[in-house]
């Protein structure tokens, strides 16, 4: 995808280091074993390097990986009738994300899912946005973030 290469000015790092965390973490999930520093390796050959993304990368995907319990767990709560094994592996992973940004408070909780939302148009299915929109909505007020 063009507009995620390092080289484009059209959006900031952290939505292209929001991007590629979600390709590391797809790729992890598809790859049993993988390591996150593998997997942003092998992601920065196949797109070039770009330090700055890259270490923010890598930050996001440790932290979702090292979280994942927790974020499972806030998903699930959050997600009406919809059990997480049959949350698609790349709507699950921009869920992943997004809370652990609600999470963690540095964020502003309408861009961390305005973001996720961002994430979903250009990764997910059609009706992937709505879906992630309404779990990180519901996240964000159970959090007292909204």
């Amino acid at each position: 995808m063009p507009w995620l290469n390092s080289e484009s000015d059209m959006l900031r790092s952290e939505t292209r280091a929001r991007a590629r965390a979600l390709q590391v973490l797809y790729s992890m999930e598809m790859t049993e074993g993988l390591s996150v520093e593998d997997a942003v390796t092998r992601l920065a050959r196949l797109t070039g390097p770009d330090p700055r993304v890259y270490d923010l990368t890598e930050s996001l995907a440790k932290a979702v990986v090292s979280e994942r319990d927790e974020l499972d767990r806030l998903a699930s709560e959050a997600a009406d009738n919809w059990r997480l094994d049959r949350i698609a592996t790349v709507e699950l992973g921009i869920l992943r994300i997004g809370i652990h940004e609600l999470l963690r408070g540095e964020t502003p909780p309408k861009v961390a899912i305005d973001e996720a939302v961002q994430l979903a148009h250009w990764f997910g299915g059609p009706k992937a946005p709505a879906f992630v929109n309404g779990v990180l909505d519901r996240v964000a007020r159970g959090l007292g973030r909204l």
